[in-house]
């Protein structure tokens, strides 16, 4: 297979857009099933997950391989919905192209924008897909204008819909001025209708001269009014997307079988290769500042990007790769620059869907799942231990929503256990960690559906039944002001004790993290105890202090201190800068930090102020509102997490059930001291009853 020839495609887009029927026609146009699976039915091949099949959406991204005239196609088809926001940053970090699928009556709806923006984020070459041509209300020019007044996309329509609604029969191709009619699951290939000729003039003249901006040739042709050659035209066009300069607009009705086929041209005329995209760039191991390039070739040295992981109950964890180059075979060794580690593979297996098949090798381009990385994760580089170089991770987003979670029966206690490691390790959004305080187990995650699918997660795949909390807002603690606190531990009463003396300097550290700046000076502390120092204050920041929740950033400097030659250890300086730490933190002011989220609603006009009024209630503010599309408007604000429990019902009550919202994360802002004392108060309270 020719790197040349290749491509590696993501399907992406807002909620119910028809990503995954969309990628049920093309497993049936190239032939890859001879049956299209529904996602009603709960037969779709992408949805092979249970949770998938029993609530009709995507939740995890997957994988599966096609061919279109002659040219291999991996397509990854990601979920729609915000909870699952992880996947399609994985998923956009790998491919080399997109169809962004929009629907004909929704247009640009909230997540599409987020999805949109994660693909520029990763400056992803895009065609879109206007679905759903066949819906009542369905708008095809007022979806392209939406892209380009909300994404700033320069969409420029390469087909025309003949009809809309019910009568939507066919499409008019712009480039080459053919109209292909669609009966059952033929598309005809007819004269265009003589009602469609001024359109597709307009359409036509819209496209040269939005090419003519960008290209010499075409602006030459143009002037001089003379024929512009198909092969020139859709040579210019397909550069002009691999630029990221224009994203040709096509359309159909993937339910009804039509514009299937005419799509797959486009991805094959239009979206790019792993050649066209060209050499990746890594950093040096040892020198952040200098830079390496590995273009896709079998003979150069090998790198890949790890960016999900699977746990099989038959052939265990597989680890899912992009190869960008060099060649891959079964036992070769890989270095793994994120962990330091050599790697061994194991199997190499293509992927389909739920399925898979062994191969011997791969190679540049390539998506493939390894059996038997022992320490590989998300977003590690795995590479030709003669050659390292670390390539750009995937941003993983914080989680924000927690539960209390325990098993029903005390003996699946180490099984628990088990399921959290092994689900945490597939999905990096998804934390959990034992709170040796209260005994008790706490899952973070995205949000309640996101953590709702875990536990149906635990309970089919590891058959262990728990018992779980309300949801509860993942906090986090900071400081306000500087402060140097100083704390001697010493336990020495006779025999081998216990001592050690720190002094430090803690400070905030805007938006910056943990940062530790070690200033000892004559070897007052040994240099062996630094990094003991270090996991003590480590250790105060993962309990937190002010209200048991992590504490983030802050930099604390170690300026003096003491030592004994026989009373000093690893575990006092630990203890001690522990201690010294949490005693100096509830001295500089300690704020709890909440989540705050950035919401987008959809609601139709005479329930704005209603919707505005209960959100200010909530401690939201409003950023912007904008007109949506006839008769309704689109607001955009931010409003903390713990206000948003339940908003579903409550906007669905507000609306009489026709708004939608969808928000993702913002950042952490500080509370209100008001609000500070109460979450206080509320857990000292639970403390004491417990």
């Amino acid at each position: 297979m020719s790197v040349h020839n290749l491509r590696n495609i993501g399907i992406a887009a807002h909620i119910d857009a028809g990503k995954t029927t969309v990628t049920e026609r093309i497993l049936y146009y190239t032939g890859v099933n001879r049956k299209m699976g529904e996602v009603h039915d709960g037969a779709a091949t992408m949805d092979f997950m249970k949770q998938e099949q029993e609530r009709g959406i995507t939740i995890a991204s997957a994988a599966i391989s096609c061919s279109w005239n002659n040219t291999p196609i991996n397509i990854i088809d990601t979920p729609g919905h915000v909870d699952f926001t992880i996947e399609v940053e994985r998923s956009l970090r790998v491919i080399d192209g997109m169809v962004a699928l929009f629907c004909a009556v929704g247009g640009v709806e909230p997540q599409s924008e987020t999805v949109w923006n994660q693909a520029d984020r990763y400056k992803v070459p895009r065609i879109a897909f206007v679905n759903k041509m066949d819906r009542t209300g369905a708008d095809f020019k007022e979806v392209v204008s939406q892209m380009n007044q909300y994404l700033d996309a320069n969409a420029i329509p390469f087909q025309i819909p003949i009809g809309a609604e019910n009568d939507f029969t066919g499409l008019i191709d712009v480039i080459e001025e053919k109209a292909y009619i669609f009966k059952e699951y033929e598309r005809i290939e007819a004269d265009v209708p003589d009602e469609y000729q001024e359109a597709l003039r307009n359409a036509r003249e819209l496209l040269i001269e939005k090419l003519a901006d960008i290209n010499d040739e075409i602006m030459e042709l143009y002037l001089e009014e003379q024929a512009i050659p198909l092969e020139t035209l859709k040579n210019a066009a397909r550069d002009a997307t691999l630029k990221l300069m224009i994203t040709p607009v096509f359309c159909g009705a993937a339910y009804k079988n039509k514009g299937i086929q005419l799509l797959l041209d486009a991805v094959v005329d239009y979206l790019p290769s792993p050649y066209d995209i060209g050499a990746i760039f890594g950093t040096d191991i040892d020198d952040p500042e200098k830079s390496h390039t590995r273009n896709p070739g079998s003979k150069e040295p090998f790198s890949a990007l790890a960016f999900k992981l699977i746990n099989d109950p038959y052939v265990g964890q597989q680890t899912f790769i992009r190869i960008y180059s060099g060649t891959l075979k079964g036992g070769m060794q890989l270095f793994n620059t994120t962990k330091g580690k050599m790697e061994r593979t194991g199997r190499i297996l293509k992927i389909r869907a739920k399925d898979r098949e062994e191969v011997q090798e791969a190679g540049p381009g390539d998506i493939v799942a390894l059996i038997g990385m022992k320490f590989t994760k998300t977003g590690d580089t795995l590479c030709d231990p003669g050659h390292p170089l670390f390539l750009e991770t995937i941003n993983v987003p914080p989680s924000v929503i927690e539960i209390k979670i325990s098993p029903a029966k005390r003996k699946d206690q180490s099984k628990l256990g088990e399921a959290l490691a092994k689900l945490s390790n597939e999905d990096p959004s998804f934390n959990a960690h034992f709170d040796d305080e209260t005994e008790e187990t706490i899952a973070s995650g995205m949000g309640e559906l996101h953590l709702e699918i875990i536990i149906d997660r635990i309970k089919d795949e590891f058959d262990v039944e728990v018992e779980v909390g309300e949801p509860s807002v993942a906090y986090r603690e900071t400081l306000e002001v500087e402060i140097e606190c100083e704390y001697k531990h010493a336990k020495q009463s006779g025999g081998k004790g216990q001592f050690a003396q720190t002094v430090l300097r803690i400070e905030p550290n805007n938006g910056n993290g943990y940062e530790f700046i070690d200033k000892i000076k004559g070897g007052v502390i040994p240099a062996e105890f630094i990094p003991s120092v270090n996991k003590g204050i480590i250790k105060a920041m993962k309990q937190g202090i002010l209200a048991g929740y992590p504490i983030v950033d802050v930099r604390v400097t170690l300026l003096d201190g003491k030592y004994h030659p026989v009373d000093s250890s690893d575990m006092a300086f630990q203890t001690c800068a522990y201690t010294c730490f949490k005693n100096g933190f509830m001295k500089a002011n300690p704020l709890l930090l909440e989540p705050v989220m950035r919401i987008e609603i959809n609601t139709p006009d005479e329930y704005i102020g209603d919707v505005v009024g209960n959100l200010n209630r909530k401690r939201g503010k409003i950023e912007s509102m904008r007109r949506f599309r006839k008769g309704s408007q689109k607001l955009v604000g931010f409003v903390p997490l713990s206000e948003m429990f339940g908003y579903a019902t409550q906007l669905r009550n507000l609306s009489s059930g026709r708004a939608n919202y969808s928000m993702d994360f913002h950042k952490y802002m500080p509370v209100t001291m008001s609000i500070q004392e109460e979450i206080l108060k509320k857990l000292k309270e639970k403390e004491n009853a417990r």
